[in-house]
């Protein structure tokens, strides 16, 4: 094998001297060439054969230099889907770059009377056009278009004042500054890191759109093209494989700086609270070849906002294959509600962090604040806790399905810089099952009863049962343990979910002989607030939240330091009763804000399921507060709403579809609550535009929403709707 290896490397060599002496001969027989055009046709034909040459020693295994990948790869080729600087991690979390539709080459768009018109295009001496002629003017793509014509679109739409231009100005990334003027370091150190993840995702979307070459950043101040000479949008050259760069041209673009000033003067705090001032003022102008966009918000959460505001002024051209913002605008914002919540289960089935981070970024794109993490149930207890890591080696589906304290701390600065706050919550006293059943081996006790039990539908809401232990003085211990780390991990915060889902008083009534388990119920729930509060150093957070079910309406909870989240139906007794009782109510209705709701009966016996579909319409059009006729005083007790995601039947390779855009859809109801003038089933035209362009957003972000309709109904503004 060894005298093998040494034929082939000295036969090797001997052809590379063999071609090397052929050249060198050559060159030196056309210097002696008498005739000038003789020796201009000889070089000629020198530079072929050193192209030639080239080809041939790299395909026969010669190592390239280091840095010949960025000349020969085709990363930035129009249709490579080029994963250019940043087009994974920040803002994605790790996820590649979005596919993005081919552009529409054949139809251009023009705006009669504030609608978007489709026309076919036809290029100026395209010979293989069947149509013949050619159409005016430069091709306008939709969402050029779509941007410059007509109702702004911005997703949720501004509360306050909001006015755009329709005149666009042509930026470099490369040119995108920021300047912040905070009130105390560790706000300017956060919108920093902010504006990061701003500049991060637009530097995908130039990835995505295989563009980011051409911007100027990955490539400095340098424009490709391939060795044909067609510019960047034209079809590359046949084999695809060498290109050349050329100096940019400036005229390509309308400015040369880009500053963004933000200034947040009046809170030092970067956690959210139920006070949290969310307001903020966006400015954008253009002077001369400046474009400048000033931020002032009173909090780092409205800053955040107005960058995200700011971002979907921004778009991609495809035909100039370069990143615009409408140059012209003031806009004055603040959320109707505080808290705009979103909630995902995270027992029946185990997601990623890569996906909660995705789901992070939806959020925070939509406005929403609250990330209600589900994390435990019945089903599994994904959590590894440091002080009783038996619940997730017992209880986890595998040791590859559990979130770590890294994974919590990951998840939580993920979502803060993003402007959302972690709620965690370890649901008890009911649907605590696998996980539990380990008192008796480390000699605890009983934490947990009715674990696995049989027949199921007599002790739990579905399978498999557990609900903890009242009289077991360990689970409380259990429960402020890890209410410590939670707290450690996501706090501070003023809000905290205890749980109180559907508690099973049957699954009690067996082991303990007690008049009323009604007054039991109270004994966990006050036992489990007073954990909680030792948890917290002593000072509970303000509100703790506990599911609503028959038990809540019972008086031993108080109203000045619970909240109530109300999950059932909105015509339901309950909703007046909470009211009347002075509690402060989260809104989560089944039959609006349900999001795992139509999907059919994931179980031969029973209901297993609640239908039918809530689509985004419906999510949108729901208004709990107006169906109540609520008094202004009334309604100081709404804290807000949230979209609930229980994953019996959702996994992974779905979480994304369930969830966008219908939760934009609650987005904008918490954020601007739209008031209609006539009440009807459907939702404005304009809004079903607004709603089309942000879940396509959406998409070009990298979250795969589902669609509002066919890809006609987006390109034919009105027709569908």
């Amino acid at each position: 094998m060894l005298l093998a290896n040494d034929y082939f490397n000295k036969r090797n060599s001997q052809q590379r001297n063999l071609r090397t002496t052929v050249l060198t001969n050559f060159i030196k027989k056309m210097a002696f060439t008498g005739s000038l055009r003789k020796t201009l046709f000889g070089l000629l034909l020198v530079m072929v054969f050193l192209v030639m040459f080239l080809y041939w020693n790299e395909n026969t295994g010669s190592l390239k230099p280091a840095g010949s990948a960025l000349i020969f790869a085709g990363i930035f080729n129009r249709d490579g889907g080029g994963q250019g600087a940043g087009a994974g991690g920040g803002a994605l979390g790790g996820m590649p770059p979005p596919k993005i539709n081919p552009p529409e080459k054949t139809w251009t768009y023009r705006c009669v009377n504030n609608r978007c018109v489709r026309q076919h295009y036809i290029e100026q001496g395209d010979s293989e056009s069947s149509y013949g002629g050619s159409t005016p003017g430069k091709r306008v793509p939709f969402l050029t278009c779509t941007m410059t014509c007509g109702p702004i679109n911005i997703w949720p739409q501004p509360t306050a004042k909001a006015t755009i231009g329709s005149k666009t100005s042509r930026f470099r990334l490369a040119d995108l500054n920021v300047h912040i003027k905070a009130a105390a370091q560790p706000v300017e150190g956060l919108l920093r890191d902010a504006f990061g993840v701003f500049k991060e995702e637009l530097r995908a979307t130039l990835a995505a759109h295989g563009a980011a070459g051409e911007d100027g950043e990955a490539v400095a101040a340098a424009s490709l093209v391939t060795e044909s000479g067609k510019e960047p949008g034209k079809e590359p050259s046949a084999d695809g494989k060498i290109h050349f760069y050329k100096p940019v041209d400036e005229n390509r673009y309308d400015v040369d700086k880009f500053d963004v000033r933000i200034t947040v003067l009046k809170s030092p705090d970067v956690y959210l609270t139920m006070q949290t001032d969310e307001s903020y003022n966006l400015s954008v102008t253009h002077t001369a070849r400046s474009l400048v966009a000033k931020v002032f918000a009173n909090s780092f959460f409205g800053a955040k906002h107005a960058l995200t505001t700011m971002q979907q002024l921004v778009w991609f051209d495809d035909e100039e294959r370069v990143l615009k913002i409408l140059n012209k605008a003031l806009i004055e914002d603040v959320p109707r509600f505080n808290f705009r919540g979103l909630m995902l289960d995270t027992s029946r089935h185990y997601f990623s962090v890569d996906a909660i981070k995705r789901t992070l970024v939806g959020m925070s794109h939509s406005k929403l604040n609250r990330f209600h993490w589900h994390i435990t149930d019945s089903q599994s207890f994904p959590y590894v806790s440091k002080h009783y890591p038996q619940l997730a080696r017992y209880g986890a589906y595998s040791d590859r399905e559990i979130y770590t304290t890294d994974d919590v701390r990951e998840v939580v600065e993920y979502a803060r810089v993003r402007g959302i706050q972690v709620i965690p919550e370890i649901d008890a006293p009911a649907h605590a099952g696998n996980g539990w059943d380990w008192g008796p081996k480390h000699n605890l006790g009983e934490l947990s009863l009715c674990i696995n039990q049989q027949p199921w539908s007599y002790y739990c809401g579905e399978p498999p049962c557990g609900q903890l232990n009242p009289k077991n003085n360990n689970t409380y211990l259990i429960l402020q343990r890890l209410y410590e780390e939670l707290l450690e991990l996501a706090g501070p915060l003023d809000y905290f979910h205890l749980g109180g889902d559907e508690v099973n008083l049957e699954c009690w009534q067996q082991h303990f002989n007690e008049s009323d388990m009604r007054t039991l119920w109270c004994d966990f729930m006050q036992q489990a607030y007073h954990r909680l509060q030792v948890a917290n150093k002593g000072v509970a957070p303000k509100l703790a939240a506990v599911w609503s079910s028959g038990l809540t309406s019972y008086p031993c909870l108080s109203k000045n330091t619970y909240a109530v989240q109300v999950w059932g139906g909105s015509k339901w007794q309950e909703n007046y009763q909470l009211i009347n009782a002075g509690f402060s109510l989260v809104i989560s209705h089944v039959d609006a804000w349900y999001l795992d709701c139509g999907f059919g009966s994931w179980r031969s016996t029973g209901e297993g399921a609640c239908s039918p579909y809530r689509n985004w319409q419906t999510v949108y059009k729901h208004r709990p507060w107006d169906e109540m006729k609520l008094t202004s005083l009334q309604m100081r007790q709404i804290l807000g709403g949230e979209a609930c995601l229980w994953t019996e039947q959702v996994d992974e390779s779905t979480l994304d579809s369930r969830l966008w855009p219908r939760s934009a859809a609650l987005a904008e109801r918490l954020w601007t609550d739209p008031v209609e003038e006539v009440y009807s089933e459907s939702v404005p035209k304009e809004t079903f535009n607004r709603m089309s362009v942000f879940r396509n957003h959406l998409v070009e972000l990298g979250l795969r929403a589902e669609p509002i309709f066919p890809k006609y109904c987006a390109q034919n503004q009105d027709e569908c709707v």
